[in-house]
């Protein structure tokens, strides 16, 4: 099915309707004389502004209409992934109380007002839909890209030793060609887009406004870093003092992939896209069978642990076509070696249960430089399913 983005696209296929398109959120309602006639079989218009003639002309003519619900804030369908300027609409710049403001938090509260699981029909019919799109459009944006993934959790602390280590990695791999996706949240997850952030910048600067970035209110409880009443506006500041050109965003991409499900979190506001998703679980699986050329594992708690059988499972059976790297970053941390409250001896288990057609992907490490050099030495098709 041809899929039209854009008005050009749409004003060709409508003199030809040489097959059957899915015409993206486009505004249509100065068509009225053009659609007239016309047989749309097999068509669908998504999320399309339509006048009562055009919406007219569309059916008789055979084709689809799926609309916007007019009673919630999202819309049924996107055509492009959100950018921090759409999701964060509304937000000025300043503490907790100015993000709610935001598009991001309006779309969180109706989430939580009609239910996470046991949803009207037609709200839930509108989420799986909005989701599907978002999908799409992530499909269309990763063609091609060599998508390396970090995962690691919420509550650490910009001024960690984890924090700068993700950052700087992501730095790299990110000048090296590959397009640094996570979990778009707080964390290990906003490191990864911070370090893509300042990839076109010296690392110097990157670590000078990590140094202001990181300067926590006085009394503020260890790994809550995402509570704290300043933390969106600290990192609005530095988008502020450090100014990423048109050119570069463009050239040293990243992609957040959070979702409403945790929607008490900010997103993390250094990506350049976000494909915010409704399902957590259609966000997590996805996000992990798109990093075909790995994924690193910062530490984490129960949720990175999951992550990290989860994708375990996708290698054992092959899924994505493709054996991938996982490699692990912290080695007393994951050998259950350290104070931290959620360090469990997960790296003696994966190591032990992993089939053969992957151990050798298998990397536990402190070392920053040495996972560069082992994402940069694996070579999808030595490693085919």
């Amino acid at each position: 099915m041809l899929e039209i983005q854009n008005h050009d696209a749409f004003d060709n296929w409508l003199k030809t309707q040489s097959a059957p398109a899915a015409i993206q959120a486009l505004d249509l309602r100065g068509y009225k004389t053009e659609l007239k006639g016309k047989s749309f079989h097999g068509s669908i218009f998504l999320s399309c502004k339509l006048c009562r003639e055009a919406s007219h002309a569309i059916v008789k003519g055979g084709g689809i209409i799926v609309p916007d619900s007019p009673k919630l804030t999202f819309p049924t369908h996107r055509r492009t992934l959100y950018s921090v300027e759409s999701l964060f609409r509304g937000y000025k710049g300043g503490d907790a109380q100015d993000y709610k403001n935001s598009y991001d938090y309006q779309v969180y509260q109706e989430f939580l007002q009609y239910g996470k699981l046991d949803t009207p029909l037609d709200v839930g019919l509108f989420r799986y839909l909005h989701d599907h799109s978002i999908t799409d459009a992530l499909y269309e944006l990763i063609k091609g890209k060599k998508v390396v993934a970090i995962m690691g959790g919420h509550g650490m602390e910009r001024r960690s030793a984890y924090y700068q280590k993700i950052a700087k990695l992501s730095r790299r791999l990110t000048r090296a060609g590959f397009l640094m996706v996570s979990g778009g949240g707080p964390g290990a997850m906003e490191a990864t887009h911070f370090g893509a952030y300042f990839a076109a910048r010296p690392e110097s600067q990157m670590l000078e406004a990590l140094e202001i970035m990181g300067k926590r209110p006085k009394d503020a409880p260890a790994g809550k870093e995402y509570d704290d009443n300043d933390w969106l506006q600290r990192a609005w500041g530095i988008r502020k003092a450090y100014p990423q050109r048109k050119d570069d965003k463009e050239k040293f991409p990243s992609i957040g992939i959070p979702t409403w499900l945790y929607g008490h979190e900010p997103p993390a506001p250094f990506a350049a896209h976000i494909a915010k998703y409704f399902s957590n679980s259609i966000r997590e699986d996805g996000l992990l069978l798109i990093a075909r050329h790995g994924v690193i594992f910062a530490p984490g708690s129960a949720g990175t642990r999951q992550e990290i059988f989860q994708d375990a499972a996708q290698n054992h059976y092959g899924t994505a076509g493709y054996y991938s790297p996982m490699i692990m970053l912290g080695k007393d941390y994951w050998n259950g070696r350290t104070d931290d409250a959620y360090s469990y001896p997960v790296w003696p288990l994966l190591e032990a249960s992993a089939a053969e057609q992957y151990k050798s992907l298998l990397a536990i490490t402190d070392d920053e430089a040495e996972i560069e050099a082992l994402i940069k030495g694996y070579e999808p098709e030595k490693h085919r399913a």
